[in-house]
């Protein structure tokens, strides 16, 4: 038995982390690889007088496959939940209308202070803060280097926070 515990340790060495990697991906789950790899293991262990030493890596990740597929079956059986309960952890994705509401009133101010800047700060504020483009889209659109529009975004945003404050108010 001496020649299989040592055929044995050379696969280990050679394959482990292979099976553990393959385990990692089918599984998602470190700790699940690494139970499972160990099981691989184990197997590769008990089979090792009858296998034939061809393909042998083939034959480890065969084995490590099914251990996997196995343990996916078995934790999905474990975790299907109630048709009910599917339905009631899908979050709702439509806001009220109070929120939408709000949201627009919000938007609105935004646009009038905005509009309330000294140039070039209007236009810059307005495409950031009201239409929400970054400052290398709004770089492009306008023909700008970006970094004149993200210290133009800057200095919009310290205008504005002037001016919610009360003390640049025109």
């Amino acid at each position: 038995m001496i020649e299989g515990e040592e055929q044995f340790a050379a696969l280990l060495a050679k394959y482990e982390r292979l099976v553990y990697t393959l385990c990692c991906r089918m599984t998602g789950n470190p700790f699940d690889a690494q139970d499972l790899t160990q099981d691989t293991f184990l197997s590769v262990y008990q089979k090792l007088p009858g296998f034939d030493g061809r393909h042998e890596r083939a034959w480890i990740c065969r084995i490590a496959t099914n251990k996997c597929l196995d343990h996916q079956k078995s934790a999905a059986r474990k975790m299907e939940p109630a048709k009910e309960e599917i339905f009631l952890e899908i979050p709702d994705q439509a806001s009220s209308p109070e929120a939408a509401c709000l949201m627009e009133e919000s938007k609105k101010e935004v646009l009038a202070l905005c509009r309330q800047l000294p140039p070039p700060y209007d236009e810059i504020a307005e495409a950031h803060f009201y239409e929400e483009k970054s400052a290398g889209e709004i770089a492009a659109e306008k023909g700008r280097n970006p970094k004149t529009v993200q210290t133009q975004i800057y200095r919009a945003k310290a205008l504005l926070r002037k001016r919610l404050k009360g003390d640049g108010a025109r």
